[in-house]
């Protein structure tokens, strides 16, 4: 399990260019996770610290090549979420959402510094991860940094964001587009104020406004599991399932808030009976994941039913699947603090945390958690700066139900954009390239960024049906 992942446990527009043959980037032939295609790995050296240039790290980079010969010689640069994610973890993206765009651009997707394949940090967990208390936790993590030893405070988005124009520079492109994704939306808006020559166009989505703190997450993450709540009141069979559904949530918040739950229950992948903690933390930090997809949030009733009832395997289930326990889970909890602990958490007033977590069934545990851990990554403030505005061209997209960047947080992001446009997926939670139509539409928008995107066909997307019993969702 990534240490991340225990966090989240509770926690002028450029004209379109002309047909032309790219650089070929260097590398070599690789194989990677997520990807049955042989790719291209490139290796790029970087500086450690961009002010005091000497020691250097590298940054590891996977090149999709275009399908056809005569690929046009813009490509599109893909940063990961988080952050913690690396672009060689979203691997499946490639045919998930950039087949079209594959078709004519190369597609680059970079692993951050810190992440992946570029010199990821994160700890081996111990085998009995699973069954640990939060307060075991929480010292797991703090050994883990500790052990680490690295220099965190060279782990900034301002850094990730110059490592980006070395990538570019190395593989010999001239300008680029980006596809930027959660997290990778705040990366990608600050390469492009940093660098704007180098931006042809962005695809932004699940977007990050750029005064958005991270870690103030709960006025999102509550509407998002209202909406839940509505929509199965709404629906006859979820309704007639789960009549007493708020109540029943309710309950067990309160509950949880009185202390943590026990329970003997068997492992649900190796059958082993073991004790099992559910506190406050875990049951808040599971329901928020949940609702990050559509397909996920559909479930939600079954297993707060379930759980109400005391039949908690679904609900410990879903929540060890959030947490994958693998000692090579994806996400980097260190660099996720890295970059939280000297970005967010010092603009995490206590009049921000107050407004946030009132009415949430979110709450302070993460902001509890990470005036705890901050202190042992070590890492300096970084001063907020009001925004430049973005002159290239900007496609954002949002889920109507995100829990964590929903439309709203676009909004504010296009008052310092010059050219944006912004579409809404109605039935859509966190990451939405994937869905319906949105392929072709961010391969249209690339083609030509200065037209405007009908996006009318996001709203064909239909929304997933809910899970009633344990059959899994309904046909």
């Amino acid at each position: 399990m990534n240490l991340r992942d225990y966090l989240v446990r509770l926690l002028a527009a450029a004209a379109l260019a002309p047909l032309a043959a790219a650089a070929a980037p260097a590398g070599r032939t690789c194989h990677l996770p997520g990807a049955e295609e042989a790719l291209r790995c490139v290796k790029v050296a970087v500086p450690l610290d961009y002010r005091q240039p000497g020691k250097t790290m590298t940054i590891h980079v996977t090149v999709a090549p275009a399908y056809r010969e005569a690929a046009r010689p813009d490509p599109l640069f893909v940063l990961a979420g988080g952050p913690g994610q690396a672009g060689s973890d979203i691997l499946p993206m490639l045919d998930a959402a950039f087949r079209r765009v594959r078709a004519t651009r190369d597609i680059v997707l970079i692993d951050q510094r810190g992440t992946g394949l570029s010199g990821k940090l994160d700890c081996k967990s111990p085998p009995d991860i699973d069954t640990m208390t939060e307060e075991q936790v929480d010292a797991e993590t703090l050994r883990c940094i500790a052990s680490i030893g690295a220099p965190y405070d060279k782990y900034t988005t301002d850094a990730a964001a110059r490592d980006i124009e070395r990538v570019r520079l190395a593989l010999g492109y001239g300008q680029v587009n980006l596809w930027g994704g959660s997290y990778g939306s705040r990366l990608g808006q600050h390469y492009a104020r940093l660098f704007p020559a180098s931006v042809r166009a962005l695809v932004l989505d699940g977007v990050a406004a750029p005064d958005q703190v991270i870690p103030a997450g709960g006025r999102d993450a509550q509407a998002a599991l209202e909406t839940t709540f509505r929509q199965c009141e709404k629906e006859a069979a979820c309704s007639k399932a789960f009549p007493a559904l708020r109540a029943e949530f309710a309950s067990l918040a309160d509950q949880l808030a009185k202390g943590p739950l026990t329970m003997q229950m068997a492992d649900p992948r190796t059958a082993q009976v073991r004790p099992v903690q559910i506190s406050s933390r875990r049951f808040a930090a599971t329901v928020h994941r949940v609702l990050y997809a559509q397909a996920d949030a559909r479930s939600l009733p079954f297993l707060i039913h379930s759980a109400y009832r005391g039949r908690w395997e679904p609900f410990v289930a879903r929540s060890n699947r959030d947490a994958d326990f693998s000692a090579d889970g994806s996400m980097s909890g260190p660099l996720y603090l890295a970059v939280v602990c000297a970005e967010d958490f010092p603009r995490l007033t206590p009049e921000l945390v107050a407004a946030d977590t009132r009415g949430s069934f979110l709450g302070t545990p993460l902001v509890t958690q990470l005036a705890a851990l901050c202190p042992a990554v070590k890492v300096k403030p970084v001063a907020y700066a009001a925004p430049a505005t973005i002159a290239a061209p900007v496609l954002m997209l949002s889920g109507a139900q995100d829990p964590v960047t929903p439309p709203r947080r676009a909004t504010d992001a296009a008052k310092a954009m010059k050219a944006a446009q912004h579409l809404v997926v109605k039935n859509g939670g966190h990451i939405v390239s994937p869905l319906g139509c949105a392929p072709r539409l961010l391969r249209e928008f690339l083609d030509f960024p200065t037209r405007p995107v009908a996006g009318a066909c996001l709203d064909e997307i239909p929304a997933p049906t809910f899970q009633l019993n344990s059959a899994g969702p309904q046909p």
